[in-house]
């Protein structure tokens, strides 16, 4: 049998771990022919592929990124112009002429959305859920959310000190795109005063209770976590509103500090 191997959407960690686990497997134990796809499901529109050896496969357990490449190409989005290609006949057709009986999609929400939407047009599919958010449906744990919620609490233990020496109010704000798990964990594992989600709500009246409140009982700063995703007033980032906000309803000094990409 031949399978193909793609990554698609935002990197995350365990990606290359994966390829080699789902390649040497395939290889090794069942004699599989392996072929890798680079950057996501634009490789497969362009036929940009590799054979994939088990020497290609070494010394990349413990790599970050992906070894393939990714992109955010969504060929089901809606064509711009009638000139367009049907990207997803387009993949039938390179998937069928790649002799590939199974495609194994590495990838969020977005790339299981697609991966799922192939299988319609007749492709043997086996979807991973890879991504930071942990937020894929049937899944407990994605790969790549347990680093990026010890990256996040890492950083939140270090501002405590600024916190404490400045008698500040950190405002952390951590990714999760419209999901409140990284928040959720990295603020109870890092001591957060306060942990705002998007699943929850938030009411900003009750957040500057809260902090008066500490400050009243002698802890002069607070630490406070914010989902990027939380809804803001003003539609601004989620950190820079609540910043703002805290500061000018608590006239204490607030300090905004956006993790981003590091995780």
């Amino acid at each position: 049998m031949k399978i193909g191997i793609l990554s698609s959407g935002g990197d995350c960690p365990g990606i290359n771990a994966t390829i080699r686990g789902v390649g040497k497997t395939a290889m090794m134990h069942y004699g599989m022919e392996v072929i890798g796809i680079r950057n996501g499901f634009a490789g497969l529109i362009n036929k940009d592929i590799e054979v994939l050896e088990e020497d290609n496969l070494a010394g990349i357990l413990n790599l970050g990124g992906t070894i393939l490449g990714t992109s955010r190409e969504k060929p089901f989005r809606k064509m711009l112009s009638t000139l367009d290609n049907d990207k997803p006949q387009l993949i039938r057709q390179n998937y069928d002429e790649l002799g590939l009986d199974c495609l194994v999609c590495i990838g969020g929400n977005g790339t299981q959305k697609t991966a799922h939407m192939l299988s319609t047009y007749g492709l043997n599919v086996v979807g991973v859920p890879k991504t930071i958010d942990n937020d894929i449906w049937g899944t407990d744990i994605t790969f790549g959310f347990d680093t990026a919620v010890n990256i996040a609490t890492e950083a939140i233990d270090r501002l405590h000190s600024t916190a404490s020496s400045h008698r500040r109010v950190m405002v952390v704000e951590v990714m999760g795109h419209h999901a409140g798990w990284i928040a959720l964990y990295a603020g109870m594992a890092g001591g957060a005063d306060v942990i705002l989600l998007p699943e929850l709500g938030y009411d900003l009246e009750k957040v500057c209770k809260a902090i008066m409140e500490r400050n009243k009982k002698g802890k002069a700063y607070s630490i406070v976590v914010v989902a990027e995703g939380i809804l803001t007033k003003d539609k601004s980032r989620a950190a820079d509103f609540i910043t703002r906000a805290i500061e000018k309803s608590t006239g204490i000094e607030t300090r905004e500090t956006v993790l981003g990409y590091i995780q």
